[in-house]
């Protein structure tokens, strides 16, 4: 489905799309990859950047080293995802990634990535050109632009891509960041043949029965104190209701719903000695710093991080520094 409706400017420098344009056209093989742990926007921005190229005729890996999570996996094209790069290439592009490091290890040692797409205020402009906007709701709508401004086509396949991570990143269009104009970008993708409820159903509301079993032990070790409510969840617990995954089948985002939570985290021991930690905050509480400092990052109202620890000792660290932090906040309000 075409659709005929003008976007209005992307407002990114000429110079910069005139800069991708010649790199792009110049380039044969191309390695599209984002984060670990990978969310909607990163599979969606993957995609949608892949799929756009190979319709423009280039040679095309996409890759994710932890794979495809299944509440992404009804995306035409996803199959195409692999863990690992398997051929030579010569232009490599990060999308929705805000550190190298988040990539895993994928890129052969001292291999600096050619472009860099990005949304997140923790951005550290790791590749050669870097196209950043920290007021985007998600790279997807970044690449919305973008893609036609490179002069590629958007598909029903792409415009569905681009409106999950869209739907994902805004919680189903509820962050503090949401906009008139973001959707009406919501709307303009849907001309182009994307499927909202079918977005919202699979990307949001559908899991499986394991993961709502993951929820049980995660509302079952909930706590509270002074606006704060967390839980954990332990890799025995994960095995015992048969979750193969290593996130929280996104339990976060219920913790903000409660009533009197201000900020909300869940704690998820991994195999390899580290605790991966999501918060969630209500509007106007900002934890993308306090994320950063445990070598995270994220947004205002949703971020992450990785840390080295046992589950006690973590929660019990990150517990006393969210206290802290919340404090602060409020203090300055």
């Amino acid at each position: 489905m075409k659709n005929n409706n003008h976007l209005p400017s992307s407002g990114f420098a000429p110079d910069i799309v005139a800069r991708i344009k010649a790199e792009i056209r110049h380039a044969q093989s191309i390695v599209v990859m984002s984060h670990v742990r990978p969310d909607g926007d990163a599979v969606g921005s993957i995609l949608a950047m892949g799929l756009a190229l190979e319709k423009a005729g280039k040679t095309v890996q996409m890759v994710l080293v932890d794979g495809v999570p299944a509440s992404t996996r009804f995306l035409p094209g996803t199959e195409k995802i692999s863990k690992t790069i398997a051929k030579p290439f010569d232009y490599v592009i990060v999308v929705d990634s805000s550190d190298l490091e988040r990539i895993g290890e994928i890129l052969p040692p001292g291999k600096k990535p050619d472009l860099n797409i990005d949304h997140h205020p923790t951005n550290l402009r790791f590749a050669s050109l870097n196209l950043i906007d920290e007021q985007a709701v998600s790279t997807t709508t970044l690449l919305v632009y973008l893609i036609q401004e490179l002069g590629l086509t958007i598909t029903e396949d792409i415009a569905s891509a681009l409106l999950t991570g869209l739907v994902t990143d805004t919680l189903g269009f509820r962050t503090e960041n949401m906009t008139p104009g973001v959707l009406r970008l919501a709307a303009w993708l849907m001309e182009a043949g994307a499927d909202l409820p079918v977005i919202f159903h699979q990307a949001l509301n559908r899991r499986t029965y394991e993961a709502s079993r993951l929820w049980g032990i995660g509302l079952s070790n909930l706590r509270r104190s002074n606006g704060l409510i967390w839980t954990s969840i332990s890799l025995e617990e994960r095995r015992s209701v048969g979750y193969n995954g290593l996130d929280d089948a996104d339990l976060v985002n219920l913790l903000t719903s409660i009533d009197g939570s201000e900020v909300g985290l869940i704690f998820l021991e991994q195999p390899d000695g580290h605790v991966k930690i999501s918060w969630r905050s209500k509007l106007g509480y900002d934890i993308s710093e306090l994320a950063f400092q445990f070598g995270g990052g994220g947004h205002k109202n949703a971020a992450g991080a990785l840390v080295s620890g046992s589950l006690n000792a973590v929660t019990e660290q990150v517990i006393r520094a969210t206290r802290q932090h919340l404090a602060q906040l409020k203090a300055t309000a």
